[in-house]
């Protein structure tokens, strides 16, 4: 488990930001997480230089259907990169494993399947509290890091 600030930010300088274009989906499910890192990552994405205009943000209600909403964002061939935003958090049935799967696999296949980095930036926690630590406590932000891999995988592809 994490114990230290992953999330500090340092300006990346990606040549032409304001030529990306980014979709974000998030999950309206634990949204006193979600909102925290959909804020971070648009925060981000303005710091370097990413005009708001290109940035497409899409609510679906749950962790499961991040899935579906980013494939149909990258199958749009509109965007750059597409960030999926959500929080699943350990309950006392297995349903916290099927759901953290499904969604990781939807995800990797939005990346292998498409043209279109796809950014996982859903935390998986046994606890409200990691949760919170993760989405803008004390171990950071994780939608900073989202932000900043969705940069440096788009500035990546165009260096290929």
């Amino acid at each position: 488990m994490a114990t230290v600030n992953l999330s500090e930010y340092k300006p990346l300088n990606i040549n032409n930001a304001d030529e990306c274009s980014i979709g974000i989906v998030f999950s309206e499910w634990n949204s006193f997480v979600t909102h925290n890192l959909r804020d971070a990552a648009l925060d981000i994405l303005a710091k370097e230089g990413v005009k708001q205009e290109n940035i497409s943000v899409y609510e679906v209600p749950g962790a499961f259907e991040l899935s579906f909403a980013a494939m149909q964002l990258c199958k749009t061939k509109s965007y750059d990169a597409v960030i999926a935003i959500g929080c699943v958090i350990r309950g006392e049935t297995p349903h916290f494993e099927y759901v953290c799967s499904a969604v990781a696999q939807g995800i990797k296949d939005c990346n292998i399947l498409t043209d279109v980095p796809t950014i996982f930036c859903v935390l998986t926690d046994d606890n409200k509290e990691q949760s919170l630590a993760r989405s803008g406590g004390n171990l950071g932000n994780k939608g900073v890091e989202a932000a900043v891999t969705a940069l440096q995988m788009i500035d990546f592809k165009r260096n290929i």
